[in-house]
């Protein structure tokens, strides 16, 4: 039984790509508390589903995030004022309460969530997307938008810091020099801009965004194994961080082995039959190939 959600839909079709849709529009898709809880179940539980094989993630209406719902009572951000946690003190007890709940960011939980899934993930920007709306899309592995949107790191506006593990993501995808830029001006970049950047992969017309996201999301998963689209992203993500060519070795021996005779037999026979394969590995499945796995 799918899980019932208010503040978002999902969808998923026969190829298994999902659509996730940002659904306040009469708020433009502002991020509040329950968006928070309902897209951190979707990516730790339903996008983890053998079924569902990518993930597109775009908005309702004519925005696809405004960015923190900034209209609640209280710290706006479900923060507990009253803890003041050290450093030291956060860090040996972050997954515990009350930090886990009353201290921690609530959009970093939700971009942690998405980059821990082993599938494609694909923002499709159909309009504004600024604050969060902005930040939650530097986990995903691709970015595509519309000409009307319109992203923003605008944090400085409202005297806060870049959140959701962005200080982590948008260095890596744009370099330094342009995200100390966003982050300093807190301007409102156009399409054209976040595409010159490096942020974005390309940029569409309006009503040719969202089919054009869910054609590149098809493109990865048709006739392609779970298995091996799961560890390549997990090789890429985690060896751009290791200090050797040694480290990556290891690891990508270790994936080539278990692929070799897990889905490889089939695609290799397919190859050489001249035939569709028919890959039978679950990405819920996976071999270990770092330590710890």
């Amino acid at each position: 039984m799918s899980t019932e959600y208010t503040t978002i839909t999902w969808t998923v079709d026969d190829d298994g790509v999902a659509v996730l849709t940002l659904n306040r529009p009469d708020s433009l898709n502002a991020f509040d508390l329950t968006m928070a809880r309902e897209l951190e179940q979707v990516f730790l539980v339903d996008a983890r589903d053998d079924e569902v094989r990518a993930v597109v993630v775009t908005g309702a209406g004519r925005a696809f995030c405004a960015g923190m719902d900034l209209s609640g009572e209280g710290n706006v951000f479900g923060l507990d004022e009253s803890l003041l946690p050290s450093p030291e003190e956060f860090r040996a007890h972050y997954d515990e309460a009350p930090y886990h709940d009353d201290v921690r960011d609530t959009g970093g939980r939700v971009t942690l969530a998405i980059h821990a899934l082993g599938k494609p993930v694909i923002a499709a920007i159909n309009g504004a997307a600024v604050g969060i709306g902005a930040t939650m899309t530097l986990a995903m592995d691709f970015r595509m938008v519309s000409t009307r949107a319109r992203i923003g790191f605008v944090f400085g506006r409202l005297g806060i810091v870049p959140e959701a593990c962005s200080s982590w993501f948008l260095p890596r995808l744009v370099g330094i020099q342009t995200a100390l830029e966003w982050v300093y001006s807190a301007d409102i970049l156009d399409a054209r801009t976040v595409v010159d950047g490096g942020l974005a992969r390309s940029v569409h017309e309006p009503d040719e965004l969202l089919p054009a996201a869910i054609a590149l999301a098809r493109s990865f998963v048709v006739d392609r194994s779970p298995v091996a689209v799961a560890l390549a992203k997990k090789l890429i993500y985690r060896n751009v961080g290791v200090a050797t060519p040694l480290e990556a070795h290891l690891s990508d021996s270790l994936a080539m082995y278990y692929t070799s005779i897990g889905d490889g037999k089939e695609g290799v026979a397919a190859f050489l039959e001249k035939r569709t394969p028919t890959f039978t590995g679950r990405a819920s499945e996976l071999p270990a190939v770092f330590p710890g796995d």
